[in-house]
């Protein structure tokens, strides 16, 4: 299993503890078994959520690929004034943490907008997450118009790593970034944009299509 090279050092801390935990129990018995129980389920899910699986889906200009895994919690038209600048149409995709948390490049085109903003740890599925929580933006020029990415910290997360450099080129499908623990992304679709889910609905990153863009 591919693991994102930011949780190596947590797998490797996860994989240590429970060595000791296993050698206690074996060495001493008893009680020592109780913490090994326990610690063994987070132990396996620690590299899991840490995952980082091929992904092979729909490509091209005229689509617009779920950048994340998860649930779509909300389909917003609202104003977007950072770099759509003017009505834009967000659909908001929630990880829970059993999600693969890579995220990935929804269209391809060159990124001429980033901006990290520090904030709240609000829960990530609230609405008000997009513009109170710490947040990360990336926005893109795609063949079928402007469009913004937009990574949020929740609950749990303290550290969002987005890859890409303003002048840089995003590659539709490719890493974007990651977030830590249980979170969301917003994906700002320009007007046009031709939505293909629907609130409720399960998103795979890299292989969900949110849109398409008609010519």
């Amino acid at each position: 299993m591919k693991l994102a090279p930011e949780g190596r050092p947590f797998v490797a801390i996860a994989g240590v503890l429970w060595l000791g935990l296993l050698a206690a129990a074996l060495g001493r018995g008893g009680l020592w078994w109780v913490p090994l129980a326990l610690w063994t389920p987070i132990a396996a899910w620690v590299p899991a959520f840490f995952r980082d699986p091929q992904r092979d889906g729909p490509r091209g200009a005229h689509v617009v690929i779920s950048p994340a895994d998860g649930r779509v919690v909300a389909i917003v038209d609202e104003q977007e004034p950072s770099y759509m600048r003017g009505r834009a149409t967000r659909v908001s995709v929630f990880m829970n943490v059993f999600s693969v948390h890579v995220n990935r490049y929804p269209v391809s085109g060159p990124i001429e907008h980033l901006e990290y903003r520090p904030g709240k740890f609000l829960n990530a599925a609230l609405d008000k997450a997009s513009e109170h929580n710490e947040r990360a933006s990336v926005g893109i020029r795609s063949a079928g118009g402007p469009v913004l990415v937009r990574q949020i910290a929740g609950l749990i997360a303290r550290r969002i790593v987005t890859d890409g450099i303003v002048g840089g080129a995003a590659r539709q499908g490719e890493r974007l970034g990651l977030i830590r623990f249980g979170s969301r992304v917003d994906t700002f679709l320009p007007p046009g944009a031709t939505l293909r889910v629907r609130v409720g609905d399960h998103a795979t990153a890299g292989i969900t299509v949110l849109a398409e863009f008609t010519t």
